[in-house]
């Protein structure tokens, strides 16, 4: 029976969980381990780069440190 869900390849679900797990702040290594890949640069070279969020989160970091806190995003 069809779900109504457009037609995707396991290799489409696996890229879509572990881009859902880094915008939700997933540890990288977490991730790494649960795809399977050799090393954790493999799991950020291949998916860090569409996540964004990590970026405005670095920056949000960086400006507490420096007590300069504000709104970003």
């Amino acid at each position: 029976m069809r779900a109504g869900l457009p037609l995707m390849r396991s290799h489409d679900l696996r890229h879509t969980a572990a881009t859902l797990w880094f915008r939700s702040g997933v540890n990288p290594k977490v991730v790494q381990e649960t795809l399977g890949h050799s090393r954790v640069a493999i799991t950020l070279d291949t998916y860090s780069h569409m996540i964004p969020v990590l970026q405005v989160e670095m920056a949000r970091v960086m400006d507490v440190l420096f007590g300069q806190p504000k709104q970003i995003g």
